[in-house]
């Protein structure tokens, strides 16, 4: 913009300056409002004043204006990257400031949480719970290895990447010592995988299935009975506590009988707790051979 209010020329005419009544004629002249007056007194009494260094604006200088304020073309510059604004992109901000656009867009960006500098349209960046990273700014507090736009687990004000949380955080399985992620059960208070915690023998898994511990290996039913347990001398069935029919067990120089297969071999008496006697490998009451 230029000074639109007033004209400058050279006096022909006989006139006197308005203010200080110095001759004009053959002098440079400013007209405003019907006034002339001398370029000294123009800059004192009607030349508008400067935004930016607060000076007054010469009849010999060119102006800029926008919103009733005034800058010498040399004084509109951006207040941070100091590029001429003239014939340029601007924005008035605070104070009175001019910004060029680039400037201002740097300005209003969000701050990344992990470089503090502004994160400005078409950088790649990850968004959570109000707060923004520059995308290769977003690392693991860990092992510091940028996490990206890949999976994490925040932990208060700390993020973790998948592998630095399963070591940091997660329940180490008891069986094969490492992290348990997802699911898993609990054995005597140890954690497990639900892969780890298996029968011996035909490696299905326990979890919410009956089971026997066997000096720190486990077994299914069916496993236990065929391939663990006692056989009875009695009835030769497994002798499964707590699965069969009864609990109690009965050992004789290394056989076992279930309590209610422990009888005599001729009258059948219920030997359990009682007097026996062993006769040609078989077992009798204290009566019976005497009948023999």
């Amino acid at each position: 913009a230029g000074p639109g209010s007033y004209t400058v020329g050279t006096m022909s005419e006989r006139f006197d300056c308005h203010y200080c009544r110095d001759p004009l004629q053959g002098k440079k002249y400013v007209q405003k409002e019907g006034r002339h007056c001398c370029v000294k007194c123009f800059e004192k009494f009607c030349a508008n004043t400067c935004t930016e260094c607060k000076k007054p604006i010469g009849a010999d200088s060119k102006e800029l204006h926008f919103k009733n304020r005034y800058w010498h073309d040399s004084c509109f510059r951006c207040f941070k990257c100091y590029t001429s604004l003239v014939n340029e992109p601007f924005m008035l901000r605070e104070n009175n400031k001019v910004w060029c656009s680039n400037c201002t867009a740097t300005a209003d960006a969000p701050r990344c949480k992990g470089c503090f500098k502004p994160i400005i349209a078409g950088d790649q960046n990850v968004e959570y719970k109000k707060m923004v990273w520059h995308k290769d700014c977003f690392t693991c507090s860990q092992c510091k290895q940028v996490i990206g736009s890949g999976s994490f687990f925040p932990k208060g004000d700390d993020f973790y990447c998948v592998s630095c949380h399963e070591h940091k955080f997660a329940k180490t399985c008891a069986k094969c010592k490492n992290p348990i992620t997802s699911g898993g059960l609990t054995y005597q208070e140890q954690p497990w995988h639900s892969e780890c915690f298996i029968c011996s023998n035909c490696k299905k898994q326990l979890g919410g299935k009956r089971f026997t511990a066997v000096e720190d290996e486990f077994y299914c039913v069916e496993c236990y009975k065929e391939c663990v347990a006692k056989k009875c001398a009695g009835c030769k069935n497994p002798i499964t506590a707590g699965f069969g029919r009864g609990t109690s067990v009965v050992n004789y120089e290394d056989e076992s009988w279930h309590d209610y297969c422990f009888k005599c071999t001729k009258c059948a008496r219920g030997l359990a707790n009682k007097r026996f006697v062993c006769h040609n490998g078989k077992i009798y009451c204290a009566e019976c051979p005497k009948r023999l």
